[in-house]
């Protein structure tokens, strides 16, 4: 991706790169921007066929970006046992509770799982009971149900579980001295513990190891209203699965911390600091459906985006949260400045030409690829609008010579193609002075001045009057938000070769300018037509000059 308010050589050069990576080295890779294309380039872009370049404003790693997805959640009914085995197969210590359109409801950790399976309570009726319901028990228990009563209402209720251990006389005595509406039986193949526990008229009788009761016993319990389940699994695990055979809803935090997919790593930090939930999901905005979930090690060492930056090499220009990113190669025609450093070695391509599609146009013929025309076609338009279509002093002889066989290659007439290109749309006629300096704008750093340097290009100057004193209040706002100390905006006739600067600045500044003065605070620039080359060293040795004698 190329600068911040992109022209037309800093969308074509990536278009065009990302296409010869593809073909080369890297098949993942995609042109992006950072700013929207202006009408020049979105003109170029009919003219190819090709799509606008994705558009991102902001690389720095969000929610999603360090999120799992095709996340394991569970639901109200969900038992602790189902929910603890879905925790350690997805290896979290906390689950997103959802309803069945898959809307979060809440969330369930371990710990809350350990409070609903372990009573805290040793001592009498206490350490026995377990509020679970029959499906579930069912459920866990993989039992089927021998009988139910007719009028039977699966309600969750606190039952007090009995192991039929003892003798038939002591189960007797135990029975008689609990309420036996809530009493959950235990056994094997005892009949004489079976048809005691239904003649009581117990809740729910549980028979283990694969045994069924006689039909007798069958016949009693549908008379006494009893439910009897038969269940494969023998009575020492029966009594541990109904332990776990608990339904989650009461567990269930639903007072949680969540966050949107886009969110930026420094508010997740900030956010889930002295929070003691472990696993944070990432909701759709609107729906609340989990399309992830992270934890805090999730935002030790996150993934990083991975960039190749062209027509700029300073992370002022580059699209926020670039330092943040890994940058794997830098490809540029500018001055080396600014703050860009990388982690790791890069391959770094900085060529005196006038355009970076040049540059990338001689990665082509170094891989003996020919262009597609439309990509060609790409090339052609930065080289011509960076060049001004070779007039520029910037322009070079590898310039020219590339712009010839890109042109063959696109098949198209050079002057003609020019010519529709600047005509293609008055960037002063149609846009708001805001867009205006921001269609083409670039921030340095020189002898402690920090700098906005905006270029438009004009068939002609006629529309510039019109919205002089607009322009101008624009910089001084320009000044305001980004703690500027000058603001300029170069209007370059295209016809001419020739340019007006409006410009806003500390007087001692406006006192240096030698430039003939056309109007307060504008001068008329003839021969200027670079920013790169002619009007940032004329600048930058005015500011020198202004810094040696302060000093």
């Amino acid at each position: 991706m190329g600068h911040k308010n992109p022209d037309t050589d800093a969308i074509c050069s990536a278009i065009a790169y990302a296409d010869l990576l593809r073909q080369t080295r890297l098949p993942n890779a995609i042109a992006a921007c950072c700013g929207t294309p202006n009408s020049r380039t979105e003109w170029v872009l009919h003219q190819a066929g090709l799509p606008r370049p994705r558009m991102i404003t902001d690389v720095r790693p969000r929610a999603m970006d360090v999120s799992h997805v095709g996340v394991t959640t569970a639901t109200l009914s969900d038992t602790i046992f189902e929910a603890y085995h879905r925790m350690a197969g997805g290896g979290f210590r906390s689950l997103p509770v959802v309803d069945e359109d898959q809307r979060i409801i809440g969330m369930l950790s371990l710990l809350d799982l350990l409070q609903l399976l372990i009573p805290t309570d040793i001592e009498g009726e206490a350490v026995r009971a377990v509020r679970t319901n029959i499906a579930s028990m069912a459920k866990v228990l993989s039992a089927n149900i021998a009988c139910q009563p007719a009028n039977h209402e699966d309600e969750e209720i606190d039952y007090i579980m009995m192991v039929a251990g003892s003798s038939e006389p002591v189960m007797a005595e135990r029975i008689k001295h609990f309420e036996a509406q809530r009493l959950l039986i235990i056994t094997g193949d005892r009949a004489g513990v079976q048809l005691l526990a239904v003649e009581a008229g117990v809740k729910c009788l549980v028979i283990t190891s694969g045994f069924r009761p006689a039909e007798a016993i069958l016949n009693a319990a549908v008379a006494k209203g009893v439910t009897i389940l038969m269940t494969p699994r023998d009575t020492a695990s029966s009594t541990q699965l109904i332990r776990g055979s608990r339904p989650i809803q009461h567990a269930v935090a639903r007072d949680f911390a969540s966050f949107e997919p886009d969110a930026p790593l420094h508010v997740l930090r900030d956010r889930i600091q002295g929070l003691h939930q472990t696993l944070f999901p990432v909701l759709e905005p609107g729906t609340r459906k989990v399309l992830g979930v992270f934890s805090r090690t999730d935002l030790v060492n996150p993934r990083r985006p991975k960039l190749i930056l062209v027509d700029h090499n300073e992370f002022s220009q580059a699209v926020t949260g670039a330092d943040e990113a890994d940058i794997i190669e830098v490809m540029d025609h500018h001055r080396l400045s600014g703050n860009l450093v990388t982690r790791e070695p890069v391959q770094f391509i900085n060529k005196p030409v006038g355009s970076t599609c040049t540059i990338v146009a001689r990665s082509f013929r170094s891989h003996r690829i020919e262009p597609s025309k439309a990509i060609a076609t790409c090339l052609c338009a930065g080289i011509i609008s960076d060049t001004l279509n070779l007039t520029s002093p910037t322009a070079t002889e590898e310039d020219r010579k590339i712009l010839h066989w890109l042109s063959e290659t696109a098949g198209i007439d050079v002057e003609r193609f020019t010519e529709e290109f600047f005509a293609a749309g008055s960037v002063l006629r149609s846009s708001a002075p805001e867009q205006v300096l921001g269609s083409d704008r670039k921030e340095y750093e020189e002898c402690g001045y920090k700098i906005s340097i905006s270029q438009v290009e004009e068939v002609g100057l006629n529309q510039f009057w019109p919205v002089r004193e607009a322009l101008q209040k624009e910089l001084q706002r320009l000044i305001e938000i980004h703690r500027l100390d000058i603001a300029c905006l170069l209007v370059t006739d295209v016809n001419r070769n020739d340019s007006l600067l409006l410009i806003e600045a500390p007087e001692e500044v406006l006192r240096k300018i030698q430039f003939p003065r056309k109007k307060q605070n504008l001068y008329r620039l003839d021969g200027v037509v670079s920013r790169k080359k002619q009007l940032f060293p004329w600048l930058s040795s005015l500011l020198g000059e202004l810094s040696r004698d302060s000093g």
